[in-house]
């Protein structure tokens, strides 16, 4: 699992364009399996990737196209999968995404995550075999109907509201 940490995220997108590279070899927000939400009104930067979940919804494609491979990251069949994009709407957070015909999720880079390592300020941190895994059942109910963009911001906007407290309270 990877874990975030709100509050060291400068929001400078590096973790983006080191997984677009690996995994693609092009530079493409579009292609990266993690996306970076910056909220100005807020000033809250994070990034969103797959939290492998408790309930793993993603996992409810009626072909059956991904499963759970050893790290515990999702694993996208293409040879089964028919984009119909169950896992797309199923995340809570939009960790998954359809892109010219590709499903867009976390593998974990085989388990060397390239945007922890290009993450300068410590703000990803890669915990293979983590025992604490996060529900996302509350994010669930919130984000029906939301597309993946709207679920991102939604989530980061319910993780960072504790961090941002704390920084209110700090003006004071």
């Amino acid at each position: 699992m990877i874990r975030i940490d709100l509050a060291r995220c400068t929001g400078c997108r590096r973790c983006e364009t080191a997984c677009a590279f690996f995994r693609t070899g092009g530079i493409s927000r579009h292609r990266s399996r993690v996306k970076v939400i910056q909220i100005y009104e807020t000033g809250l930067d994070s990034p969103v990737l797959c939290r492998q979940c408790r309930e793993r919804y993603c996992l409810r494609c009626p072909e059956k196209a991904l499963t759970v491979g050893s790290l515990g990251q999702i694993v996208v069949s293409p040879t089964i999968c028919n984009l119909c994009g169950v896992c797309e709407t199923n995340c809570p957070v939009g960790a998954l995404e359809i892109h010219e015909g590709i499903v867009y999720v976390c593998d974990l880079c085989g388990g060397r995550p390239a945007c922890v390592e290009a993450c300068t300020e410590k703000a990803l941190e890669f915990e293979p075999g983590a025992s604490e895994i996060l529900s996302l059942k509350e994010h669930k109910e919130k984000s029906r109907g939301l597309n993946p963009g709207e679920k991102r911001r939604l989530f980061i906007e319910s993780e960072g509201a504790p961090i941002r407290s704390l920084w209110e309270k700090g003006r004071g």
